[in-house]
């Protein structure tokens, strides 16, 4: 099954190089693929997965363990910001 994994801000590190420029990774997953066992990989810290997206939809910390995909989906992934 095919996705397509957004990163932003500084979250765009974990990505390969060549997918720096765009923040913008297609990955071949299993059927059994959740979001967690997507992001381990990457190495990225639990705490800088703030705002996750699945298509659009917000995805709460609760659920990343065991939601799944659809062939196509769209993962969005944020870090917590702050600003003023």
């Amino acid at each position: 099954m095919r996705l397509t994994l957004k990163l932003y801000a500084t979250l765009t590190d974990y990505l390969p190089a060549s997918a720096r420029g765009d923040n913008v990774l297609q990955l071949d997953v299993d059927e059994s693929a959740t979001i967690a066992s997507l992001i381990e990989p990457l190495g990225i810290p639990p705490r800088l997965v703030h705002l996750v997206l699945v298509n659009g939809v917000y995805v709460p910390p609760a659920e990343r363990a065991r939601h799944g995909f659809r062939d196509g989906d769209v993962l969005a992934i944020w870090p917590p910001i702050a600003g003023g």
